[in-house]
């Protein structure tokens, strides 16, 4: 089982430990963070939870049932009913549906609980399983995009009825 926790300030020790342990694993795919991302890690993270706090981003840990950090499902740049889905799953959870389920968890939270309209994603040509998790939660491709100079993919999804919880049949009553 999975669950998906809101970014804290004391999950800052077992990120810094999680994204340490899958670095090697994340430039496969993704542009790599740098030394300074890792050595200043304490500051980027009271500066991610700066922006949670002012509404401009929603940053989740993904977890498993012991409270193992398996990855991460982040909404960045919110603004105008919209925001822009990014995630990662480390080496040890890849090719299991995390990425999947995280994402389709992630999506109804943006429209229940943060009240967003659609969503939009970015992935490089050469990342086909970012591809599939997109599609499989409804992501539309929109078009081409250079990722720090890689080809790449923009995606859409529009967010509706399908992402919010069924209605109580006693509400109202």
């Amino acid at each position: 089982m999975l669950t998906l926790e809101r970014l804290r300030p004391d999950h800052a020790d077992a990120l810094l430990a999680f994204e340490r342990e899958n670095r090697r694993w994340f430039t496969r795919t993704i542009s790599d963070r740098g030394d300074a991302y890792f050595a200043g890690f304490a500051g980027v993270h009271r500066a991610r939870l700066a922006e949670q706090d002012a509404g401009v981003c929603h940053f989740h840990l993904v977890l498993d049932i012991e409270g193992t950090i398996l990855g991460r499902v982040n909404l960045v740049d919110v603004a105008d009913g919209r925001a822009e889905l990014g995630y990662r799953v480390g080496e040890r959870a890849a090719g299991r549906g995390v990425a999947t389920a995280a994402v389709r968890e992630v999506c109804r939270l943006a429209a229940t609980a943060y009240g967003l309209r659609e969503l939009t994603a970015v992935t490089t040509l050469d990342n086909p399983a970012s591809r599939t998790v997109l599609a499989r939660n409804g992501f539309a491709e929109t078009g081409e995009v250079s990722i720090t100079g890689r080809p790449g993919l923009r995606f859409l999804r529009v967010l509706d009825a399908r992402d919010a919880p069924w209605p109580d049949p006693d509400e109202g009553r």
